[in-house]
């Protein structure tokens, strides 16, 4: 899977940028706040359907305008489709000049892994930041998760609902059922795709951090099978209801479970040093990019956003070996002659002020 095109139009920074990329390294240089990051948030958007770095699709469209547009063209072993964004009143999508009705469709079309310097949230910050990053992981290799996914945030917010307003448990009870089964087909699909990462990540790890074992776990309700785990969140759903009528409040489920990161035997969410942290962030993006190539045999487009200036010189050194295997867009103020020898040959663009020109 390789990207061929991306235009943009009134978005963020850019009046308007077209952009014909290689099929290996693509490099983005530019000083800071000219647009290079924007340039990765249009090709994210037009993957996983919403931006990396805000919920608020509106601050998307450049100031004083009232629409934008973003296209991506993709090309894969078999075929290809190109992607368009409208941003305007509303957000909506196509693929092929077709609208999509549902944002599942979207998913798988064009698979992306992001790493920036933000992505260190998934070790250092709360569960929320690792559920998410799990989640857009299947839902891009997965359509089935994303509308199971759906099913049960739906489910969720109408069983809160209930219980801070409905007079009896009744109620109640019928959603605990859905929530249960939907509930446990989310559980068991994290953690198969948590038990494949933890695989790859292990090797990954040991080699960006000079032998450092990293062990990934999946903390939720146990349970092999569906009908398992949902049998086993049914029951603590039961055991939990008064707290969560108190609290108005579901405690237990997916919505509270999280990804386990171990290196040495230290939990390093909690006891992790910056240097570890970022290893283990990096090693966990490297897995997915992995993950994603083994599964459909295609590897997604990795997107690195000033992430060379945040590792140290073996560290770079081992990113920039592993990178050469997939299209890959990076963005940087500037390259040291060592790390330009490593890369090899690149494709080069020089972006100012919201403007794209190749470097020839």
């Amino acid at each position: 899977m390789k990207i061929t095109d991306i235009q943009v139009r009134n978005y963020r920074n850019y009046a308007s940028a077209e952009v014909r990329l290689g099929g290996g390294v693509n490099l983005f240089v530019g000083d800071n706040a000219q647009g290079k990051t924007n340039l990765l948030e249009s090709v994210r958007l037009a993957s996983v359907g919403r931006s990396a770095r805000t919920p608020r699709w509106q601050e998307l469209i450049k100031w004083g305008e009232q629409e934008a547009l973003v296209r991506v063209r993709v090309v894969r072993q078999v075929g290809g489709d190109e992607i368009s964004v409208r941003l305007g009143k509303a957000k909506a999508f196509f693929v092929n000049g077709l609208p999509l009705s549902r944002m599942g469709e979207l998913m798988g079309v064009l698979r992306t892994v992001l790493f920036s310097p933000d992505e260190l949230r998934i070790v250092k910050d709360g569960p929320g930041e690792r559920r998410r990053f799990m989640d857009i992981a299947v839902c891009q290799l997965s359509r089935a998760y994303f509308y199971t996914l759906t099913r049960y945030n739906k489910a969720l917010a109408q069983r809160n609902r209930l219980l801070k307003n409905a007079p009896t448990d009744a109620a109640v009870e019928v959603w605990d059922m859905q929530l249960a089964r939907e509930g446990a087909r989310v559980i068991k699909t994290r953690r198969g795709f948590v038990a494949r990462l933890a695989e790859l990540a292990r090797g990954i790890h040991r080699d960006l951090s000079g032998g450092e074992e990293l062990e990934l776990s999946y903390e939720g309700v146990e349970g092999e099978a569906v009908e398992d785990i949902g049998r086993n969140l049914l029951a603590e759903l039961k055991k939990s209801r008064s707290r969560d009528r108190a609290f108005g409040l579901t405690h237990v489920g997916p919505q509270r479970d999280d990804l386990a990161i171990v290196a040495d035997g230290a939990d390093i969410r909690a006891f992790g040093s910056q240097g570890q942290q970022r290893t283990a962030a990096l090693s966990l993006k490297l897995a997915e990019t992995e993950l994603f190539g083994e599964t459909s045999g295609e590897y997604p487009v990795l997107l690195l956003d000033d992430v060379l200036s945040e590792l140290d010189e073996k560290r770079q050194a081992k990113l920039l070996e592993r990178i050469k295997a997939y299209q890959t867009i990076v963005t940087c103020t500037g390259l040291t002659a060592q790390v330009r020898e490593q890369l090899g040959e690149v494709t080069e663009f020089r972006v100012t002020g919201g403007e794209i020109a190749p470097v020839r």
